[in-house]
Order: structure tokens, then sequence, then C-alpha cells
């Protein structure tokens, strides 16, 4: 690999870290406005064709994604922690570095979550354990965005390679 630089490497594994995010901010996005608002009649307009997706179908996808996301970050933050986290410190920028810390931990206890979420999209009966269904989808949506919001923000501030 004497043709790409470090810099690049990181970048690639950053590159391909923010596709498997995406994946999963829209899996999420999808199935979490299809329990929050089931549509009752046939799909018409862009919104109700949106959430007219069969939400039971993203649960495999969203808990591989999560975790292949999670495996990638986790990668990505032996790099972060000594050439990004350091720079932030020394600029004072404490709202952003207390921001990345703070999703960290939502997203490792989405991590977390994710058997539960798993056993009531795929195991559980179907009429039962709605709420609960609805409630954890819900959250890992929105811990997902905004991690995904958090990571650009920490990007642009002190991003690969500068």
């Amino acid at each position: 690999m004497s043709f790409l630089s470090v810099t690049t490497i990181w970048t690639i594994l950053l590159i391909i870290h923010g596709l498997l995010a995406v994946a999963l901010l829209g899996a999420l996005t999808h199935q979490a406005v299809a329990v929050m608002m089931p549509v009752r009649q046939a799909a018409g307009n862009f919104v109700d064709r949106f959430r007219a997706v069969p939400a039971a179908g993203y649960a495999t996808a969203v808990c591989l994604l999560w975790v292949l996301t999670f495996l990638a970050g986790a990668w990505i933050y032996t790099h972060y922690r000594v050439y990004v986290r350091i720079p932030i410190e020394q600029f004072e920028f404490w709202k952003t570095s207390g921001s990345f810390e703070f999703k960290e931990h939502v997203v490792t206890i989405g991590l977390g979550l994710l058997p539960a979420y798993w056993w009531l999209w795929r195991q559980a009966p179907k009429g039962e354990y709605a709420t609960a269904r609805k409630g954890v989808t819900v959250l890992l949506a929105v811990i997902v965005w905004y991690a995904f919001l958090v990571g650009h923000v920490v990007n642009n501030v002190r991003g690969f390679g500068s």
C-alpha cells in the first residue's frame, strides 16, 4: 500500500464509516416514521410512500449496520484520540469535545439496546409490545441522528488531514 498515504487511508476509512452511517440513518428513519405514522390507506403522496415501508423488514439490517458502523467508528477513534481530539481541546472547543464524548456514550447505549430491539421486531408476538417496539425504534433513530450530526460537526471543526 505504498501508493496511499496514511492520511488517505484514514480518509477512506472515514468515508466508509460515513456511508455506513448514512445507510443506518436511512433505515432507522424509514422504520421510525413507519411506526410513528402508520399508513391506513393506499400510499399516494411522497410522505405516505415514505412511511408505507414494511417496518419489521428493517430490523436485521439496522442491527448489522449499527454493529458495522460502530466497529468502523471504533477503528477510526484511535486516530481521532491523538490527531483530532487533542487539538480540539487545545483550542478549548469544550462544547464540541463534550458533544462528541456524549455521542460515544449514547451510541454505546444504542449498541446495548440492539438485542432488545431485534427481539421486539423479530421474535415478539406481533400484536404485543407495540409501544415498546415503537419506543426503542424512535430512541435508536434519535441516537443515530444525533451521532450523525455531531460526527459531521467534529469533522468540520478539525477533520482528517488538517
